[in-house]
């Protein structure tokens, strides 16, 4: 994490103090705020860290497991052309649970009900692994999240949290990334929030990382109460994010600092 003073010097003296939303044509993804070395290390395959979770995740969706000894090939067949797009499309409304889930939940309802196998721990590596695999088939496809009606007003509390001052130093993500982007925070570029290339590989981790282990660490850096992972709150917000990328292209697995 970042160190809490320089948010709070950062920050609290920035001109903006009031939430705007970027218009659509000047929306950009993380990676034009990244420095070329970065930006090398994500666009090569080989020197990309974050390909060795795909590998991983290449195996275990071949992998036959729980009572019912299927493997995710066996109801899904090739990836290349069964998962093109998926992740371009979540999180997504889900009938049984009447709210929407995100990527890493429906692989878990997968291994339950199909598979009749335990689910995987957030932040697993297993569950990394499947995510970064199936997230890599839908490369260059533009996100469409939020296109299902039945999704509206879950992207309204998303965008309502967005928006929320919370904390001990009283700032939302909007104050960061709509008021202050394209500034310097610590020494790390402020970008605009649009999740783009997750689950991504983040130098400061030295691992590979979801979006809600990001949020979480954001909400812990302004000093309020994070999340559980999987909260209909984090979900929510996942939504929103990923329905005001609309039309950006999926990049996993990103790099970043």
């Amino acid at each position: 994490m970042r160190p809490i003073g320089a948010i709070a010097v950062a920050l609290l003296t920035a001109s903006a103090v009031c939430a705007a939303e970027i218009p659509q044509a000047d929306r950009r993804s993380g990676y034009t705020f990244m420095k070329a070395d970065t930006k090398a290390m994500q666009d090569e395959d080989t020197a990309n860290p974050g390909m060795l979770w795909v590998l991983d995740g290449e195996s275990q969706w071949k992998r036959k497991l729980g009572a019912s000894n299927k493997a995710c090939a066996d109801c899904h067949g090739d990836a290349r052309t069964s998962m093109k797009g998926i992740a371009a499309r979540y999180p997504a409304f889900d009938k049984a649970t009447g709210r929407p889930i995100d990527l890493e939940q429906r692989i878990n309802s997968c291994r339950t009900s199909q598979q009749q196998a335990t689910p995987l721990p957030f932040e697993s590596r297993e569950l990394l692994a499947l995510t970064a695999f199936i997230a890599r088939q839908s490369q260059g496809v533009p996100i469409e999240t939020g296109a299902d009606p039945q999704l509206a007003p879950f992207i309204a509390k998303g965008r309502e949290l967005y928006m929320q001052r919370q904390g001990q130093l009283n700032l939302g993500c909007a104050n960061c990334h709509d008021d202050n982007w394209d500034k310097r925070l610590a020494g790390a570029a402020v970008t605009q929030g649009h999740p783009t290339g997750y689950p991504l590989y983040r130098l400061e981790w030295q691992s590979l990382g979801s979006l809600q282990r990001r949020l979480r660490a954001c909400i812990t850096g302004i000093r309020a109460q994070a999340y559980d992972y999987g909260a209909p709150e984090l979900v929510e917000l996942e939504l929103y994010l990923m329905s005001r990328a609309r039309g950006m292209p999926i990049e996993a697995p990103g790099v970043r600092p």
